[in-house]
């Protein structure tokens, strides 16, 4: 029986969308394209998730392997990535869909430190039972040991999560957990027929 629903962060509660930076910042397709190959797919990113590096770092350890005529539009995407995380339609409606029915609800997201300062925006921490990010813990999706450390933190059965992510190895991670699982599409009401079934 599930008695909690595990949310991922980006893509299923905030629009994560690098896209919409780089229109933002960009002033040509060239531009864009290196600046999301070394930005958004570099390296960096996953460290920041990890905790190995924080926000406000990443423009100095990714501008060396730019053109100098693209590091002011690397540093707006840099400083201003999280412009894009506005929540999906009907995000927050979902998530007091879930905590109308007296289920537990969770955060278990890879993020940077900057998580703090955007996610408060979409809903105060306090309206969940507990957020764990992944920078604070050193450790990344989808490797099992983030699943289990967040079970053992809160002192939940896997077996009575539902864990949702928009990512297939991320589901498969929490699988081998011991969790429920549901690979989000952008449908929420299918999400809310599982936890009816």
């Amino acid at each position: 029986m599930i008695k909690n629903v595990v949310l991922d962060m980006g893509n299923v509660l905030l629009d994560f969308n690098p896209e919409f930076v780089l229109s933002q910042f960009c002033s040509s397709e060239e531009e864009k394209a290196v600046i999301r190959k070394e930005l958004f797919e570099g390296p960096e990113w996953a460290l920041g998730d990890k905790g190995d590096i924080k926000d406000k770092d990443r423009f100095d350890l990714v501008k060396g392997r730019i053109p100098e005529k693209y590091h002011e539009a690397l540093k707006n995407c840099a400083d201003h990535w999280d412009i894009c995380m506005d929540p999906l339609p009907g995000a927050e409606s979902f998530c007091r869909s879930v905590k109308e029915k007296g289920l537990g609800i969770y955060v278990l997201s890879n993020a940077s430190d900057l998580f703090y300062t955007y996610f408060p925006k979409f809903l105060p921490l306090s309206f969940f039972n507990g957020v764990f990010v992944s920078s604070d813990y050193l450790m990344l999706k989808p490797d099992v040991k983030i699943y289990e450390t967040f079970l053992e933190k809160y002192g939940l059965t896997a077996q009575e999560c539902l864990f949702v992510d928009d990512r297939q190895d991320n589901v498969e991670g929490a699988a081998k957990a011991g969790m429920n699982t549901f690979c989000f599409k952008g449908d929420y009401d299918q999400v809310l027929s599982v936890l009816q079934s």
